[in-house]
This record gives C-alpha cells, sequence and structure tokens, in this order.
C-alpha cells in the first residue's frame, strides 16, 4: 500500500510538474506571439503611412499636371481667340473695300497680256514687280483657308504639348 500510495505521490507529483512545465511554455510562448504581434502591428501601420505619402505625392503630381493643362488651355484659347479676332478683323476690311489682296505676276509670263516690266526705271512709277488685284470674294475664301489653317496649327500645338506635359509627368 505503501508503493501504491507512492506511486500515486509520484505520479501527481509529475502530473504537478508537467502541468508547470506546460503553464511557463504556454507564458513564455504568449510572450512571443504577443511580441511578434506587436511588431506585426507596428510594421502594418509603418506600410500604411509610407502608402499615404505616396498617394499623397501621386496626388501633389496630379493637381499640378492638372493645373498646368489648364493653363496650357487657356493658353490655346486666347491664341485662338486672338487668331479669330484678327482673321474677322481681315475679313472685315476686305469686305469693305479698306483692303485689296494682291499676287504677284511673273515677269516671263506672256498670257498675262501686262506688258509691265517687273523693275522699274529711273523715270517709271510702278514700284517694284507687277502685281494683280484678287477679286474680293476670292480674297474672302482666301482668308477662310488660312484661317482654318492657322486653328489647326493652333491646335496641332495644343494637342503637342498636352502630350510633351502628359508623358513627361509619368
Amino acid at each position: 500500500m505503501r508503493l501504491a500510495g507512492a506511486l500515486v505521490l509520484a505520479g501527481l507529483l509529475l502530473a504537478a510538474g508537467a502541468g508547470g512545465a506546460w503553464t511557463v511554455q504556454d507564458w513564455r510562448y504568449g510572450r512571443q506571439l504577443a511580441e511578434q504581434a506587436r511588431l506585426h502591428g507596428e510594421a502594418l501601420s509603418q506600410l500604411n503611412l509610407a502608402a499615404a505619402a505616396r498617394q499623397r505625392d501621386e496626388q501633389d503630381k496630379r493637381l499640378a499636371l492638372e493645373q498646368q493643362l489648364q493653363a496650357s488651355d487657356q493658353t490655346h484659347y486666347r491664341v485662338l481667340s486672338d487668331v479669330q479676332r484678327d482673321q474677322g478683323r481681315l475679313r472685315d476690311r476686305l469686305a469693305t473695300a479698306d483692303l485689296r489682296l494682291s499676287v504677284l505676276l511673273e515677269a516671263t509670263d506672256s498670257g498675262s497680256g501686262c506688258a509691265v516690266p517687273a523693275t522699274t526705271t529711273a523715270s517709271g512709277v510702278v514700284h517694284g514687280a507687277a502685281r494683280a488685284r484678287l477679286d474680293p470674294a476670292h480674297a474672302q475664301r482666301i482668308i477662310g483657308i488660312t484661317n482654318d489653317g492657322d486653328q489647326g496649327l493652333i491646335a496641332l500645338a495644343a494637342c503637342q504639348a498636352y502630350a510633351r506635359k502628359v508623358s513627361t509627368q509619368k
């Protein structure tokens, strides 16, 4: 019986020792897990801060690009309206006969029926090369064509400026 009691007592001591070892191990691993969780939380926080800073930088770049493009659009609009205003004035002057368009005639052109010399002489009243006036309707059409060409060149320059700014920002 003593032997049985000693065995039972030894078994109880062994079980208590093993349970105590498990408890100590649980505390130790619990602290390690808590430390890992804290480090993981700090790493996530740093990543979030870095992502937020990167997002702010990208937003700032986008805002700067939008402002540059808006300024470019305003410049394009101003140039286009100036050219349209100048073309309108030119058309008005042509319509009121305040201004006449003329073309240079080739001095060797025998089909012109004009024997006016291209160079001036000391006693002549013609200054410069021979010129022929254009009909006002033809002059209006020419001004319309040049107006379309000017608008196309201005639009092309605006598109090129836009493409340059957008491509350099990326």
